[in-house]
């Protein structure tokens, strides 16, 4: 059953019109991205703390990041926030609100990077950028008053995605220290034959023909699938890794493959937590504004971070 506040925001969507992703052109998603959030939906951030615009230099580019700061005296936890959009569409100011509220609740600075975007920029240039992002908050901790022991990660959708291939990559160079990782409702694969790709296929907003698009924007051919860096699940070992959350939603095409992964990390010795929210569809974290279930989605974000931070 849908959630009824979503059928008001899919009604929303559809009298704007325009065409289907796979239809339209990178510019076309974009555009569309940033219509279609319109502040009713977003929310207001919450009025604490502080917020910083700033440039670092990045492998491929220099980089835009938005610092928020929480008040006390610190030094604080930290979260690198990787936003969602298909690794195609998505910003820093469509997630402001959402990072905001995830930083007031865990009482965390969240850094948040707006990487480059496919299809000028394919795999591995936005997952590169990211990683950076991770690489250069733990090393300038404490000038951004951060405890460099508290250090995590979060993500969702395609950010979802790049923060578990982050994970994965740290670990396996050696890289940050990650203390525990957030996959909001995240790609994990390139399958779409699951029982959520087919169910929730078409008619809550994000559809699976959608995700075929957005893989092809992001890969350069088909020998990326090949590292889990791409895809997550493309992995053998799910050892040795940060402290999971794993949200998904129920009428998600990306709900199974956000399920599997986590099976898979608990398989091997990795703590995690997964939490499924009936009802609800992709995306629906960022309507601070006027879902109750996306406030307490941030509620126990939080409760899951201090947790794992004992």
């Amino acid at each position: 059953m849908l959630h009824p506040k979503i059928q008001t925001f899919l009604d929303s969507m559809a009298a704007q019109g325009g065409k289907a992703t796979e239809l339209s052109t990178p510019e076309e998603v974009r555009a569309s991205a940033n219509s279609k959030w319109k502040s009713e939906f977003l929310g207001l951030a919450p009025k604490s703390g502080f917020v910083t615009h700033r440039y670092f230099t990045g492998p491929h580019a220099e980089l835009p990041i938005a610092i928020y700061t929480p008040e006390g005296a610190g030094p604080f936890p930290a979260i690198v926030y990787f936003h969602g959009g298909g690794w195609v569409a998505g910003n820093t100011q469509i997630t402001a609100v959402q990072h905001q509220s995830v930083g007031a609740a865990c009482g965390a600075v969240v850094v948040s990077v707006n990487y480059q975007k496919a299809p000028e920029h394919k795999f591995p240039i936005p997952f590169d950028d990211c990683y950076a992002t991770l690489q250069w908050v733990t090393e300038n901790a404490k000038a951004l008053n951060i405890n460099p022991d508290k250090i995590g990660i979060a993500g969702e959708s395609a950010g979802g995605n790049i923060a578990a291939g982050v994970s994965f990559k740290a670990r396996d160079e050696n890289g940050p220290k990650i203390a525990f990782q957030i996959l909001i409702y995240p790609v994990t694969n390139h399958k779409f034959d699951y029982k959520s790709m087919i169910e929730n296929a078409q008619g809550y907003a994000l559809t699976t023909e959608a995700m075929k698009w957005y893989w092809k924007q992001y890969l350069r051919d088909e020998r990326d699938l090949e590292s889990s860096y791409c895809r997550p699940l493309a992995a053998t070992k799910f050892s040795n890794l940060p402290k999971t959350y794993i949200i998904t939603a129920e009428l998600d095409p990306l709900r199974d493959e956000g399920i599997e992964f986590a099976k898979k990390l608990s398989a091997q010795g990795t703590e995690v937590i997964h939490r499924d929210y009936p009802t609800l569809i992709h995306g629906f974290l960022l309507m601070q504004g006027f879902l109750p279930e996306a406030r307490e989605a941030i509620i126990h974000i939080a409760e899951n971070v201090k947790r794992f931070l004992k």
